[in-house]
């Protein structure tokens, strides 16, 4: 094993739990809220996430280290790297518990914003965890996402994503593909609700295949809702109807920030017709991707998307850059807040999708 392996190894082993620090900060916040007394002390996890990381991120800057293709099979299966993703959802669970036990004795409305915006958050980057269980074999792992999943009433993300999006992919048909000049605002109802439609015929689909009717447990959205309405359903009984309205809030923030995500990630990109009419097959150059350090630390790789399109089964350990991939200007935690401003958003992005097609607009996704 020459140097350079050792390094990667060294340099990436250690830093992998801080994925865990986010649904650790609103405990945090419930230490600061308790010495200060103050609803400000709900927004640190905000403030951690959309302005400490990107400053970070700034300061540390890009790692385009890849895993020596001879260390991927053992790095695939270390369970070290398996457990970091386990052990967010209790993590995460707790937090949301916290969260219910705060709302339901009482907060101004400065502390409920916070609150709801720092579960929304914990949840939202659940989602991201619940992804990268969700496209492994494993059945725990399969089920684990379900359950990651639930705070944010998103269950048929496992669906639909898995299913609907890696095939649509970079094209007008997906609904979480966003199209060149489409801004957050308008492509949030598209998505969520086009992202639903599809899971629910992907599985009604499936289900008739088999000579089974869509209204069955084994539907893949139904339980997965199912897991919601239980979740709901405990967290009601334990604190009373009063934290339905946080419930159901800090839901919304989750799955928004999932999909702001999916908005940046393939923006105006689009996979080309080949002759015989079909559309190309997924490669690197059909997602945007981010090699800062900092961010893909905290969310498992996710910027080196464009190898997880192109290798669902891969681990985020194992995830690597390529030269050919359009990259964004900074990381996930930074391009979230640029795309929540639509002008400002086109002004970085819009010259780059252009750019990346050689000027020529009408291989961009247009709609």
């Amino acid at each position: 094993m020459d140097t350079r392996q050792l390094a990667w190894r060294d340099t990436r082993r250690p830093l992998w739990p801080l994925a865990l620090v986010v649904p650790l900060l609103p405990f945090a916040a419930l230490a600061l809220a308790a010495g200060a007394g103050s609803g400000w002390a709900w927004w640190l996890t905000p403030a951690v996430v959309f302005v400490g990381i990107p400053a970070i991120d700034l300061l540390v800057g890009d790692d385009r280290l890849n895993p020596p293709e001879e260390l991927v099979p053992v790095l695939q299966a270390s369970p070290y790297y398996r457990w970091i993703t386990y052990l967010y959802l209790p993590a995460q669970y707790a937090a949301l518990v916290a969260g219910c036990w705060i709302w339901s004795r009482g907060v101004d409305v400065v502390a409920a914003v916070g609150l709801v915006l720092t579960i929304g958050i914990v949840n939202g980057i659940a989602i991201n965890t619940a992804h990268e269980l969700g496209h492994k074999r494993e059945t725990v792992e399969r089920w684990l996402s379900k359950i990651a999943l639930a705070p944010s009433a998103y269950g048929h993300f496992f669906v639909e994503h898995n299913r609907g999006h890696h095939v649509r992919v970079a094209t007008p048909e997906d609904p979480a593909s966003a199209r060149l000049g489409e801004s957050f605002w308008r492509f949030w109802p598209r998505t969520v609700l086009g992202s639903l439609r599809s899971a629910w015929r992907l599985e009604s689909s499936r289900l008739r295949l088999r000579g089974q009717h869509p209204w069955t447990p084994r539907n893949g959205v139904l339980n997965a809702w199912g897991m919601t309405v239980a979740l709901t359903a405990v967290l009601v009984v334990a604190f009373g109807p009063a934290v339905l309205p946080f419930v159901a809030a800090q839901a919304v923030v989750g799955f928004t920030l999932l999909e702001v995500v999916n908005y940046l990630e393939h923006y105006g990109l689009r996979r080309q017709r080949t002759a015989a009419g079909r559309y190309e097959r997924v490669d690197p150059r059909h997602s945007w991707n981010s090699d800062r350090l900092v961010t893909n630390v905290f969310l498992f790789q996710l910027q080196r998307h464009s190898d997880h399109h192109a290798n669902p089964l891969r681990r985020y350990q194992v995830l690597r850059t390529f030269d050919v991939s359009p990259q964004l200007p900074a990381g996930y935690a930074t391009m979230v807040v640029v795309a929540l401003v639509p002008p400002l958003w086109r002004r970085v992005m819009d010259r780059r999708v252009l750019a990346h097609y050689g000027g020529d607009i009408t291989l961009a996704n247009t709609g």
